[in-house]
């Protein structure tokens, strides 16, 4: 049984929608990251203190892309990731990633100036600078989905996943406004019967 170990809405929410677009079988525990003392079974799992994080078996992952990618090539093959000689295999490499390391980890400066900053600093350099940034790499998502319905072409794959979670986070938190494509997009990705399962089971936390 996979365990993974997350928040409401946080990027475990990407792991939980593989697993369910999958069939896997795992379990969700719930971490408060918010808490004063966090639950030292986490600890031991992840000393780092962040999520999402898993336990299969003896692995023991973290950082939400990583474990993705090592739960479709542990127990793939699955459609969510394109073969390396698939032509579509290129967009969906860069999107996956792009997700993370292009657009949602511009949002955390913002998230914590806006949240948890004390109020002088909540409109800080930095905050902005990421915003604006996002707008940017946003339209690497744009121009990519006038010519396709999903980010490595006509079928979906783990790259929508990824990047599905940067534009809820951007849209959600910071502020960001989407044009009607990417509005779309999100409403055909969101729309899944896994993704609607994914968030049942991480706002719920209960075993499956």
């Amino acid at each position: 049984m996979i365990t993974v170990w997350g928040g409401q809405t946080s990027r475990s929410i990407r792991v939980v929608w593989v697993l369910e677009e999958m069939g896997l079988p795992y379990r969700v525990r719930q971490v408060d990251m918010l808490a004063a003392k966090q639950d030292p079974e986490f600890l031991a799992v992840n000393p780092a203190d962040y999520i999402p994080a898993i336990q299969d078996g003896d692995v023991v992952m973290v950082e939400s892309i990583a474990i993705m990618e090592y739960l479709m090539a542990r127990y793939g093959p699955t459609p969510l990731a394109p073969a390396p000689q698939d032509p579509t295999f290129p967009a969906y490499q860069q999107f996956l990633h792009l997700g993370e390391a292009g657009l949602a980890t511009l949002m955390m400066p913002v998230v914590v100036s806006r949240f948890i900053a004390p109020d002088a600093e909540r409109e800080n350099w930095g905050a902005t600078w990421c915003l604006q940034s996002f707008q940017k790499r946003l339209k690497l998502v744009s121009q990519r989905l006038a010519d396709s319905s999903y980010l490595a072409g006509e079928a979906f794959t783990a790259a929508d996943i990824s990047v599905t979670y940067a534009l809820n986070l951007g849209q959600r938190n910071c502020g960001i406004t989407l044009g009607d494509a990417e509005q779309a997009y999100l409403a055909r990705t969101t729309g899944r019967d896994a993704y609607k399962r994914a968030m049942e089971r991480s706002h719920e936390g209960v075993n499956t």
